[in-house]
């Protein structure tokens, strides 16, 4: 685990830079990241040239973290996962949902980055208070990030090494060029950067001449071996495989690797759909948009007034949908922000406005109402929502969620339903307590089967 004392230390530039120079020695490296996130885990994947899996204590259970981990760890050379925020933090006041918590549970060592800036002997104690602070978390050693020059990294060294038994596996100097600039939901996506290939490389490069891989390649195989797992195969549905469309384009891009993997292995066959460019959408039988920034997009997708038309033309005549954050906000009349405002499709009779905060941030607690088109009136679900967008002028609306831990829509609702749309704030993880994609995937089968000539012909009879 690469893990730190507090966020933005710079551990998705490390993390990203050791698994791509360890996937050039090794070959595959299996990369994972602690909690729900959608950024990190694509520089994760793009570095490491494979899927980046969460592992999250909110929406997992403790045995499924650990059957999810060894089934996407079994094969690799090194397995490496990035932590969020600090080594011991979390929303527990106990640790049970924390970084070290997930090393317990794992059994992984522990590599910690410091962001030294402004520091020198002071990390002594730093690092002597995380090793002490748990006995069962095993700090393997310490990277000291952002570095001031050559002297700086020698005072540092010098109080590593008088003052603990820590090895120092490496430096890395404070450099812009190793920056992943950050904005209003977290760091920049992949996609919003030039030559995003070229500047993994130069981390590596960096990375390789800064670090020392071979030790990190040894504190990984230090690790105990992975239990033997089951492969997951969640139920297929009887029937023709369904055609879902998938928005995948600048504007809408967070999904988990393992949720479009589960509608595959239901019988479900994913269409990539370009909200800013594709003239109208493919033919699906259901359509599923997730979150992603449309605001930073919204000229285009704006512009794009053939896929508008094409999309609400659809969710009028009932196409069976899902939409989540930024695909909610995508389905309402417009999205204003910095002080511009541009139609979106005008499905929903609201108009989303991007906020200077946060509007919902954090872990979410739910239950389906009876408007609800999936799952079940009453289902309880765990999921998390970070958004800083609201909706105004709001007319009517039918909500498909209650929410007793979160903001979702208005502090007590989410999910606006309309004919077989379902859209809202809240992002879910398709697991064992809230299998979603297999509930969605249910539903789409339902409506296709009520529309099919064969369904109508023994009715009318």
């Amino acid at each position: 685990m690469i893990a730190a004392a507090h966020k933005s230390s710079g551990k998705t530039v490390i993390s990203a830079g050791i698994a791509a120079a360890l996937a050039a020695r090794e070959g595959a490296v299996g990369v994972f990241k602690k909690g729900p996130d959608y950024i990190d885990p694509m520089w994760l994947h793009l570095a490491a040239g494979r899927p980046a899996y969460n592992l999250d204590f909110n929406t997992m259970e403790p045995g499924e973290i650990l059957s999810r981990f060894a089934s996407r760890a079994a094969g690799c050379a090194v397995n490496l996962i990035e932590a969020n925020k600090g080594l011991y933090d979390g929303v527990c006041p106990d640790g049970s949902d924390s970084n070290a918590a997930l090393a317990k549970l794992l059994s992984c060592p522990v590599v910690l980055v410091i962001d030294t800036r402004g520091m020198t002997r002071g990390i002594a104690p730093l690092l002597l208070g995380y090793t002490a602070f748990d006995p069962e978390v095993r700090v393997a050693g310490v990277i000291l990030n952002r570095t001031g020059g050559t002297r700086h990294e020698g005072k540092l060294r010098q109080a590593v090494e008088m003052y603990t038994n820590l090895p120092v596996l490496g430096a890395v100097g404070n450099t812009p060029e190793l920056d992943i600039s950050e904005r209003h939901l977290g760091l920049t996506t992949p996609a919003e950067r030039r030559d995003t290939r070229g500047f993994l490389a130069g981390v590596a490069a960096r990375l390789e001449r800064s670090v020392d891989l071979d030790a990190i390649h040894t504190i990984a195989r230090s690790a105990p071996q992975l239990p033997a797992v089951l492969p997951e195969r969640p139920p297929a549905l009887p029937g023709p495989r369904l055609r879902i469309g998938i928005a995948r384009d600048e504007a809408f891009s967070f999904y988990y690797p393992d949720d479009l993997e589960t509608f595959a292995a239901a019988g479900a066959d994913l269409v990539p759909v370009d909200m800013l460019r594709d003239p109208a959408l493919p033919p699906v039988d259901g359509l599923f948009i997730g979150g992603g920034f449309p605001e930073t997009q919204m000229g285009a997708l704006a512009a794009n007034t053939a896929m508008r038309a094409s999309l609400h033309a659809a969710l009028e005549g009932g196409l069976p949908t899902y939409a989540e954050c930024g695909g909610l906000m995508y389905l309402t009349r417009s999205i204003t922000w910095k002080g511009e405002t541009r139609p979106m499709v005008g499905f929903f009779d609201a108009d989303t406005v991007v906020q200077d905060r946060p509007q919902g941030r954090g872990h979410v607690r739910f239950a389906a109402t009876a408007a609800a088109l999936w799952p079940a009136a009453g289902t309880e679900g765990r999921a998390h929502e970070f958004h800083y967008s609201r909706l105004e002028n709001m007319s009517d609306p039918l909500f498909g969620r209650t929410v007793s831990r979160g903001h979702g829509i208005d502090g007590q609702h989410d999910a606006l339903v309309r004919g077989n749309t379902q859209a809202g704030f809240i992002h879910l993880r398709h697991t064992t307590q809230t299998p979603w994609v297999t509930q969605f995937l249910r539903f789409v089968a339902n409506v296709r089967a009520a529309k099919s000539p064969a369904r109508k012909e023994r009715g009318h009879a």
